[in-house]
């Protein structure tokens, strides 16, 4: 792969382009992003720089809520158990742990900056339960709708920071890097086209990637941008082959996917196949409210064995006022294809969700590339392990992110200056003549992807998918681009090639990585982690 991988995507010349300067550099901003970008002191400024507007992210849509212990009769050992036992013994105990510690430090922080909790009582937070956990201890917001709730509080907040700059729709092209570290970015926006961006430091929270695959719950700007410049840019990588799919995405053929929280299983709702039979408890004794990577299978084999393309969510037998009042949002969506999920069951099944993998970080969210931080969905920081337990995704993001900006404070206020004339640039190529219809690759692309690097895996299929994979990027990558459609399906392919060597490489199954061709659990091979790094830098 990396002899056809061209260091920068687009050509550029310090000396032809504008230049901006800043003390961190914050790439992307979702929950992550915003949470690093808030805790850079006053005294030094910050650019926050986001591909589309600043209230489109993943975290934005983010259903189910925050996990954290904030019952008194819950316990931090409890949640470090479940978030232990659901990470295929590949979690980092002490990452673990300390996320769990500062998880209601961090949900009363939210609450103090504007975040509404739903409550049970007056100052008493309403906690659900999802799959996995032991007990109840979700917060979640406008029913269904945590994300947004938290991401409008925290865009107000953001906005009264003086020393902090955001810049929409302003696409990260590459990680700039001279003598082994990495001194800032290149970007392309509508009103200065290519531009330079000069940083003491810099964090990438840039999010997932699930647009590789043709179902998923993922907005439309996840098009796994960040592994790919942290690749490119020579930073380790590590867990890709770790791809989450949620086990229930409402499926109407020939409309886009909805995410169905987990916290409807949480309430109570069951999932039944086409004659109305409650499955789960085949697969595992915990039912419905088994890890995501259990149910997702079951849901998998159940399909196979009544040849339907679908199961069903069954809320039928719970009280209707509740059921509307508790998920607003759901309600509404499934409104809108004649389905009333008091009376009717939902269909569903797996869809792309969580990249569990990413850019390699410590407990202060440092890369290994010197310069580079990273905090959220971009990242593999040792919380999730082969299987992300349900919603410690938004509680990664605002542990890490406050950690990845607190380090990139300290460093970039004695760092020396971001820029003293770098000999960094990079000469156009010859242009292919042939068209290339772009649109057609990305989703051939996302429909291999799910085809032979999905919920259910083998070697065979994964090495065709690398070698189908290899030949567009023959002439893909070769190719410099001046629009984000190319530049996307670009780190598509890239993000794409590494799931599916990393799924190659690990010979067993565990957490959401399932083998057929290898079904059990291998300790003495493969209780350790794949890491993936480009080799000529």
């Amino acid at each position: 792969m990396d002899d056809r991988l061209q260091r920068y995507l687009v050509p550029f010349s310090p000396k032809q382009i504008p230049h901006y300067f800043t003390d961190v550099l914050v790439i992307g901003a979702g929950l992550a992003g915003l949470r690093a970008a808030c805790t850079v002191p006053s005294a030094l400024s910050v650019l926050v720089v986001t591909k589309d507007r600043i209230d489109e992210s993943s975290s934005n849509y983010a259903q189910g809520g925050i996990a954290g212990v904030v019952d008194p009769e819950d316990c931090f050992q409890s949640h470090v158990d479940d978030t232990l036992a659901t990470g295929g013994e590949l979690c980092d105990r002490d990452v673990v742990s300390l996320v769990v510690n500062d998880a209601p430090h961090r949900i009363q922080e939210l609450i103090r900056w504007g975040t509404h909790f739903d409550e049970k009582t007056e100052g008493v937070l309403e906690l659900g339960r999802e799959g996995g956990h032991s007990r109840n201890r979700v917060a979640h917001a406008l029913g269904d709708a945590t994300g947004r709730e938290i991401m409008r509080a925290m865009i107000g907040w953001t906005n009264r920071l003086r020393n902090v700059q955001v810049h929409e729709h302003t696409y990260t092209l590459d990680l700039l890097t001279y003598d082994g570290t990495c001194r800032g970015a290149i970007v392309s926006d509508d009103r200065h086209g290519l531009m330079l961006i000069w940083a003491r430091q810099t964090i990438l929270c840039s999010g997932g990637g699930a647009q590789i695959y043709r179902e998923s719950t993922n907005p439309s700007v996840t098009t796994g941008d960040g592994y790919a410049i942290a690749y490119r840019a020579g930073a380790e990588l590590r867990d890709m082959e770790f791809v989450q799919f949620h086990p229930t995405v409402l499926y109407i053929a020939g409309s886009s996917r909805h995410l169905i929280t987990e916290a409807v299983r949480g309430e109570g709702a069951q999932l039944v196949d086409l004659s109305g039979y409650r499955f789960l408890t085949d697969y595992d004794a915990r039912g419905e409210l088994a890890p995501r990577d259990v149910v997702s299978q079951a849901i998998v084999s159940q399909m196979a064995k009544t040849a339907h393309p679908c199961v069903y969510l069954d809320m039928t037998h719970l009280e209707p006022g509740y059921v509307h009042d508790r998920f607003p949002g759901i309600t509404a969506k499934c409104q809108e294809f004649g389905i009333d999920i008091t009376a009717d069951r939902i269909p569903v099944r797996p869809g792309a969700h969580y990249m569990v993998g990413g850019a390699t970080v410590d407990q202060d969210g440092r890369t290994s590339l010197p310069g580079l931080w990273a905090a959220g969905e971009v990242t593999s920081s040792g919380l999730h392990g082969a299987n992300r337990l349900a919603s410690n995704s938004l509680l990664e993001a605002v542990v890490f992110g406050a950690r990845a900006g607190r380090g990139a404070a300290e460093a970039a206020a004695s760092a020396e200056d971001s820029y003293r004339g770098y000999p960094i640039e990079n000469p156009p190529v010859d242009v292919p003549t042939r068209p290339l219809d772009l649109p057609d690759i990305r989703n051939s692309l996302a429909s291999l992807m799910w085809r032979d690097v999905g919920v259910r895996r083998c070697a065979e299929r994964m090495k065709y998918a690398l070698d189908t994979i290899g030949h567009w990027q023959k002439y893909v990558q070769e190719r410099q681009f001046w629009a984000a459609q190319g530049w996307e399906l670009q780190n598509m392919l890239i993000t794409a090639r590494l799931v599916a060597r990393a799924g190659l490489a690990r010979e067993e199954s565990r957490g959401v990585h399932f083998r057929t061709d290898f079904p059990e659990t291998d300790n003495q091979h493969w209780q350790r982690h794949i890491t993936l790094q480009r080799d000529d830098l």
